[in-house]
């Protein structure tokens, strides 16, 4: 019998841990690279694998909920990841919380006692040319491999913070309020415009330039974000500051009124199925019952759903659309792969799911079989479907929720049926993609 191809993991957090996992559960052999604690980072503590930095929170557990749905997913996918939060769940009432030593201390057993995976403590400072390389490093990538990332993506193309403007449901923007046109009526009218009034402006800069700010992380506080300035620090250096930046309404002309309003907030599509948009120029650091209490004063978003809040923190990420494929390969070499939030998917779990589909993929290639991408109405396919298809020219880290799905063919009368039947459908499709893809029903493995 031939001899597999050894498969190289970098990085041992949720998404390389998975990814590894993955791997040998398909009987190929694995290196995992991690330099804890060899060389630590500014926010971890242990020398576990899949060490939780922030919270112990893998948040909904529910099918009520996009990353409840994904969780569902992982777990019917045989995720390692999954099987150690619900064997070390804590109460945590309708979420996933897990006590952190127990969960990272069994991923960490689990996978340095597996046979064919070989643990190395040791920093990587240069990416395998050879081979099958799946990078996972995470947010904190060290200094010497994030220099070795940007040379061979290319520096414009790799980031060392998020700076992220609010995302809402199209769905649940007012329609009767806003109008749709690009500024002096140039190109295809691409933007949802929401108009204000001198008054309606006057309270919306209030709320804006009084709400509390959420907190800098220790290991951000020496972050600097130029170029890329908080919407709430622009307006508190004056009216006119917001005026003649993100909210001037020149050149926007309000067809219900035939007049130019006093400030203009601009939503520009998100996702290729137009389900999703963001607040141009709206990137935040004020917490997030801030934002929705701000922006809800916004006309047309009184009621407006947001699936993601604004975020500025550090973070490095690559720019998904512009270089990877959804089975998580880069477009210029089959063999390099990349999982976690250096993709831009956002989240515990989402980083865990992300390395589960790259560790699939990476396990295929290296017996010799086609990568596969997960149907965009699951979850886990729906994220990968996203991070390599939106703009790259506005790319920003996303997390799991129902506005990335393909529309339902049935319109549905509540919003708890719409979810409801999202869920059911990406669960259906997932049996269906095991069944042709993976010849499931297969036994799943057990973690002992």
């Amino acid at each position: 019998m031939t001899e597999l191809q050894r498969v190289t993991v970098i990085g041992a957090g949720l998404a390389g841990s998975e990814a590894a996992w993955q791997i040998a559960s398909q009987g190929v052999p694995v290196t995992l690279y991690e330099m804890r604690p060899e060389r630590q980072t500014p926010a971890h503590h242990t020398k576990n694998f899949a060490e939780l930095v922030c919270s112990n929170s893998l948040r909904a557990n529910g099918l009520a909920n996009a990353v409840g749905v994904l969780k569902e997913e992982m777990r019917r996918m045989n995720s390692l990841i999954l099987d150690c939060a619900d064997r070390n769940a804590v109460p945590a009432g309708g979420a996933l919380a897990v006590d952190r030593d127990g969960f990272s201390g069994d991923v960490t057993r689990i996978l340095k006692e597996h046979p064919l995976i070989d643990v190395r403590t040791e920093e990587v400072t240069e990416i395998p040319k050879d081979g099958i390389v799946l990078i996972a490093t995470g947010p904190l990538t060290a200094p010497s491999l994030s220099a070795k990332i940007q040379e061979l993506l290319g520096q414009e193309y790799f980031y060392f913070y998020d700076a992220a403007a609010p995302i809402v449901e199209k769905d649940s923007i007012d329609m009767s309020k806003v109008y749709l046109a690009s500024r002096y009526d140039k190109g295809e009218a691409a933007y949802l415009n929401c108009p204000m009034t001198e008054e309606e402006f006057d309270i919306f800069y209030e709320a804006l330039t009084t709400a509390e700010k959420a907190e800098l992380k220790e290991f951000e506080k020496e972050q600097y974000f130029e170029g890329c300035m908080p919407i709430e620090v622009m307006a508190s250096r004056g009216k006119q500051t917001a005026l003649y930046g993100p909210m001037k309404p020149v050149g926007l002309i309000n067809p219900h009124t035939g007049k130019l309003p006093h400030a203009v907030v601009q939503l520009r599509q998100d996702n290729a199925a137009g389900t999703l948009y963001n607040l141009v120029g709206f990137q935040t650091h004020l917490k997030w019952g801030e934002q929705k209490r701000v922006f809800s004063l916004i006309p047309g978003l009184e009621n407006a759903e947001f699936v993601r809040f604004g975020v500025m923190h550090r973070n490095t990420f690559i720019n998904s659309p512009k270089l990877l494929r959804p089975t998580y390969q880069t477009i210029n070499r089959d063999s390099l792969f990349f999982a976690g939030q250096m993709t831009g998917v956002e989240g515990y779990v989402e980083s865990a799911a992300s390395g589960l589909i790259a560790g699939l993929n990476a396990g295929r290639l290296a017996r010799g079989l086609e990568p596969l991408v997960l149907p965009a109405d699951t979850t886990l396919g729906s994220m990968a479907q996203y991070i390599t298809t939106a703009d790259f020219k506005h790319f920003q880290p996303m997390n799991a929720n129902f506005g990335l799905f393909p529309p339902l063919e049935k319109r549905m009368r509540s919003k708890k049926d719409k979810n409801d039947a999202i869920a059911n459908r990406a669960l259906d499709q997932l049996a269906r993609f095991k069944a042709e893809q993976l010849g499931y029903a297969a036994e799943e493995a057990v973690h002992e």
